[in-house]
């Protein structure tokens, strides 16, 4: 009985993400085409901001423009799935209505969703980094492990925002200012090394706190510096302990609220 539940859980989970992420676009000239270009544009307006305006040079020996897209590939899938996982269960409150309908996978949907854009972007990394004539290095298999880490950090705290946007609603409106501060003081356009020795120590420690802050850092030292995750012990154990505590959180607040749902919606 269990295991053809979660065969038709399975069966329902890419379809809905599939439409999920057309439904975005629907209407619109370009359709999903949108999805690129915009990130797109984004990067473009930031690396001539940063590098023709302001006139940053290239990071240690590494291109301006490799070093920026490592950092800002990461970002741009965390703050768009987390945005998108906390309106999930009131942007499809037809089928959260619904007594016959697993909410449960509504979390997911958002996250596969994100990973359809995200693994393009990845890809395009792939491709700067080749034409800039970086080395092909074992390391770069690496970028799977920062990806998983990306997807469970804001697959947990998505399920927090999203039960909390059932009962509170401004909850969204919130994330949104979260995300535009979290922007900024993740190291994505300025490097931490840069201030190191200009601010305290304990201020760069609350940078570090942030637990984007390692997803960044990780798909740059994938990509950019060729450092093993493994030599960042004290923030890979703090990052995986603070993962854990928000999937476990999610999850047992999901599972409260979740008779709630329908009559709250």
């Amino acid at each position: 009985m269990e295991e053809n539940k979660r065969e038709n859980k399975n069966k329902l989970l890419f379809p809905l993400a599939k439409n999920d992420f057309k439904s975005k676009y629907a209407g619109s000239v370009l359709g999903t085409i949108w999805a690129f270009i915009s990130p797109i544009i984004t990067i473009l307006i930031y690396w001539f901001v940063f590098q023709v305006a302001f006139g940053n040079g290239d990071i240690g020996n590494v291109p301006y423009v490799v070093w920026l897209v490592a950092g800002i590939i990461p970002w741009f899938f965390f703050s768009e799935t987390w945005g998108g996982i906390t309106g999930v269960l009131t942007d499809y409150s037809y089928l959260v209505k619904k007594v016959v309908f697993n909410v449960d996978i509504l979390p997911k949907v958002r996250v596969i969703s994100g990973l359809f854009v995200h693994l393009c972007f990845v890809a395009l990394m792939f491709i700067i980094y080749f034409v800039y004539r970086f080395p092909l290095r074992p390391i770069l298999f690496q970028i799977i492990y920062y990806m998983a880490a990306n997807i469970l950090l804001v697959y947990g705290i998505g399920k927090i925002t999203a039960v909390l946007n059932v009962f509170i609603k401004d909850t969204n409106n919130l994330v949104g200012i979260f995300v535009q501060f979290g922007f900024w003081l993740t190291p994505i356009f300025w490097n931490i090394d840069d201030i190191r020795g200009s601010i305290p120590r304990a201020v760069e420690m609350i940078f570090k706190l942030n637990p984007i802050y390692y997803i960044v850092q990780g798909y740059r030292d994938t990509f950019v510096y060729g450092v093993p995750f493994w030599e960042h012990l004290h923030l890979t154990i703090y990052f995986w302990i603070l993962t854990a505590l928000l999937l476990f959180a999610g999850h047992l607040l999901f599972k409260r609220a979740k008779p709630h749902f329908a009559d709250m919606l």
